[in-house]
């Protein structure tokens, strides 16, 4: 048996990498709504992708996916892919921009540590755009674990951001 083990505190998730269908029709989304850059081509089946100039937050590759349809909503895999954003106005800006394209969300909670928008992206992988409250906002429960919730997201409130 091995002794009892915690992941580093400063471990974090290093990117994703997303089987798509058409990566035009993939770029158009990531880069083309949501802004994402692009970092390096491998040929003409993946692109890597990233904010930043990081080397890259998000691969899109057709390697076996090539015009195949949508996974099944019912079966195991990714739930969605989580871009956090630095500010409540950014996400109030992409917020604006997807409305201004008539992208539509599949939801928009606040989960009191953060607030998120719900969507999916042309391959139908879930995408969650949000933002995290500082830490000291957080809710706590009295034996002090985090107090997470879905409550529905004001998005008017948000869009009020665009005006400070």
């Amino acid at each position: 048996m091995q002794p009892d083990y915690t992941v580093p505190a400063q471990t974090r998730i290093g990117h994703v990498h997303l089987k798509v269908a058409d990566l035009d029709r993939a770029l158009h989304f990531y880069c083309d709504l949501l802004g994402f850059e692009i970092t390096m081509r491998y040929g003409n089946q993946a692109v890597f992708i990233s904010a930043g100039g990081y080397h890259h937050h998000i691969g899109l590759n057709t390697w076996y996916s090539k015009d195949a349809p949508p996974a099944d909503r019912h079966s195991v895999g990714l739930f969605h892919t989580a871009i956090v954003y630095p500010t409540r106005k950014d996400l109030a800006v992409i917020y604006n921009r997807l409305l201004l394209a008539n992208y539509p969300l599949t939801g928009a909670s606040d989960h009191g540590v953060s607030e998120a928008l719900y969507l999916n992206d042309p391959d139908q992988n879930g995408v969650e755009l949000y933002w995290d409250r500082p830490k000291e906002e957080w809710p706590y429960q009295e034996d002090g674990t985090i107090e997470m919730y879905t409550r529905a997201l004001n998005l008017s409130g948000l869009l009020n951001e665009l005006r400070k």
